[in-house]
């Protein structure tokens, strides 16, 4: 039986397809993350814990940007896999550490850095509560907790609800109000909220940004090969192109949302 906190199948595989794949994405892309960043009051004296870093896109761009000291996790060992790649590529190895972690259950002590950054990964947790308290625990007092997550503009019907469950992993989406009412659950204060609904060419230019074109043939290559020798790969494929329009009612219907709380001096 999968335990509460545990990834099911069907999510393991869909990481398992971001990592192979070699792409990962959040709406908003690089801007989102620099704004997100900014908003949290990041700074090269900081220390900064990434949740979620995936194939360490972000990170490469944090580091060069801010300055800032960057420990970074993800529950994939096939991210973490590709974020290091990354990373020694651009020569930030002394900047960022890399740990294989889960959000949930995180291996450091409370208070025990400046901010914490999560983009894209709360909504795949199965307690959000649970995991959104852990990022309070470990950030020091004063500190600011920053997520981007995707957000209900409309409220979807309930087949809408399970198309994006099992094709996006697992994942459970909020409207704004949701998600800010999280953060002040988990005991945060002054909770900022920037959302707005997606715009796909904005979306679009800032996926091109994320990556070169080696990157994006790299990746397509690994796509297509998985396709043909994975027999998971296709059925993942099938789900996706068996329903087209429930992906445009998909995309029509969500956005961006910037969420950030400080966590109380005392």
């Amino acid at each position: 039986m999968k335990m509460d906190n545990q990834p099911s199948k069907d999510e393991n595989l869909y990481f398992d397809i971001q990592a192979d794949f070699g792409m990962t994405k959040h709406l908003g892309g690089q801007k989102a993350t620099r704004e997100l960043v900014e908003l949290c009051h990041v700074d090269q004296n900081k220390s900064l814990l990434v949740i979620g870093c995936g194939i360490g896109s972000s990170l490469v761009y944090i580091a060069k940007h801010f300055g800032c000291r960057i420990t970074a996790i993800d529950i994939s060992e096939g991210m973490i896999a590709r974020a290091e790649e990354r990373i020694k590529r651009h020569g930030l190895d002394a900047k960022i550490i890399l740990k294989v972690a889960d959000a949930q259950n995180m291996p450091f002590l409370k208070n025990t850095f400046d901010a914490t950054l999560c983009e894209s990964v709360t909504a795949f947790i199965p307690d959000k509560l649970k995991g959104l308290k852990e990022y309070v625990r470990v950030t020091k007092p004063g500190g600011q907790i920053g997520i981007n997550e995707v957000t209900w503009i409309k409220e979807p019907n309930p087949d809408l609800k399970e198309y994006a469950y099992t094709i996006l992993g697992g994942a459970k989406f909020l409207d704004a109000d949701g998600w800010k009412s999280l953060l002040i659950e988990a005991g945060l204060e002054e909770v900022l909220v920037v959302s707005g609904k997606l715009q796909m060419a904005s979306q679009w230019k800032e996926e091109m940004r994320l990556s070169d074109m080696s990157d994006r043939f790299q990746a397509m290559g690994r796509f297509i090969q998985g396709v043909f020798k994975n027999p998971a790969y296709r059925q993942y494929s099938q789900q996706i192109l068996s329903k087209p329009g429930m992906m445009f009612k998909f995309t029509s219907q969500i956005g961006n949302g910037l969420y950030v709380g400080r966590k109380p001096s005392q």
